[in-house]
């Protein structure tokens, strides 16, 4: 499976949602958007697009993920990516990406809670997390602490 940009996608759907105000820190935000099941990908791709965002590349697991992020030119400004994810989860991806010492802000997904994985999740190196499910205001809040971070 290939990973898939959507720029033009996006635009078509930014379109069709009507006058969508831009964000001016996120309409030039290139994000990587990495999560199995295809009706929560375009959810997500939807929200993001909402806030602005369209510059948006999409894989369907972390192995496909770090295979693009490996082989593009392109900086990828943020991750958003699921962690239940068949061939590699996302926490692995996480991993892989700070072994590798990419420090590229790293918004985690899932519809876990417990302790346990909040602690795994920020000993890997996530920049943020969100609970499934979640509204476009959410996602949005969890944007601006990453890009925060960034300038930080």
């Amino acid at each position: 499976m290939q990973c898939r940009h959507h720029a033009g996608r996006a635009k078509k759907t930014q379109k069709k949602l009507g006058a969508i105000k831009m964000k001016p820190a996120f309409n030039d935000l290139k994000v990587l958007l990495v999560e199995d099941q295809e009706e929560a990908r375009e959810l997500m791709r939807n929200m993001l697009v909402e806030l602005g965002i369209t510059q948006i590349f999409e894989a369907a697991d972390g192995q496909e993920a770090l295979n693009f992020i490996d082989t593009t030119s392109d900086f990828m400004d943020v991750i958003v990516c699921d962690w239940n994810m068949p061939s590699m989860s996302g926490v692995e991806m996480l991993r892989q990406l700070r072994t590798a010492n990419k420090e590229i802000p790293f918004l985690m997904v899932t519809g876990r809670s417990d302790k346990e994985s909040v602690i795994e999740a920020k000993s890997s190196g996530v920049s943020a997390y969100i609970r499934k499910p979640f509204s476009g205001k959410a996602l949005e809040a969890k944007l601006r602490i990453v890009l925060h971070k960034m300038s930080a």
